[in-house]
């Protein structure tokens, strides 16, 4: 991931991030071996390192995308590896524990279906897999600069329930969080880093905002689910 503003990980989470962290169950995370998809910057590492991992192996497309989570993230449980969603490189069986936080949008397109045949072939029976990407609404597509400019994917719980049935999953769980402020955070966070090359603007009232919306039953803006592979 292109660090642009410069940014390090840290222990403070909000709105998505806070809740993609609530939503992993710590029986998932303790003396487990966990595959962190697309880990960015290393927050979710430092998240559930505080939790009694065992080992996490945290992987990007190259060297330079990990950059930043290699240097922020000094543990002996944690680490860091170039390696692809739709090419995982692990031996069968390999992990307890899957993560893959707003990854499935990015790889290329039409390859949904090979990215859970690989979590489905390195992923022990039994094992979980933790997904989120942005759900398939008016609002969510509308507010979302990528969706209009290059297609960025989003996708219904339909779709979802489809991929985890011919790939040999059960959902445990599946939610859709966040509403309007949190769209418009992120409407905020794409014109400030990608135009401005700087913060979000009033980064503080939008964060308050957002994590009001996650704390509620409801939402449109992004998917959460928990898989277990049968």
């Amino acid at each position: 991931m292109k660090n642009v503003l410069n940014e390090k990980p840290n222990h403070k989470l909000d709105g998505r991030l806070l809740y993609s962290a609530k939503f992993t169950h710590d029986v998932d995370i303790e003396n487990k071996k966990i595959l962190d998809i697309s880990c960015g910057f290393g927050w979710f590492e430092l998240d559930i390192l505080k939790r009694g991992v065992n080992e996490i192996i945290g992987i990007e497309l190259s060297r330079d995308d990990l950059k930043t989570a290699k240097e922020g993230v000094i543990d002996k449980r944690a680490k860091f590896k170039v390696g692809s969603a739709i090419d995982l490189p692990f031996k069968n069986n390999s992990f307890d524990t899957m993560i893959a936080w707003e990854v499935i949008e990015h790889i290329p397109k039409n390859t949904e279906n090979q990215m859970f045949a690989e979590v489905n072939r390195a992923l022990k029976k039994d094992g979980v897999f933790y997904l989120s990407t942005p759900n398939k609404s008016f609002f969510s597509n509308v507010l979302d600069p990528a969706w209009w400019l290059i297609g960025h994917r989003h996708y219904s719980k339909k779709q979802l329930m489809k991929y985890s049935d011919d790939h040999s999953f059960e959902i445990l769980d599946m939610q859709a969080k966040g509403k309007l402020w949190s769209l418009l955070a992120n409407l905020n966070m794409y014109i400030s880093k990608w135009v401005f090359r700087r913060k979000p603007i009033f980064q503080d009232y939008f964060i308050k905002k957002e994590n009001i919306e996650y704390k509620k039953d409801d939402g449109f803006a992004n998917i959460y689910v928990k898989f277990r592979k049968v």
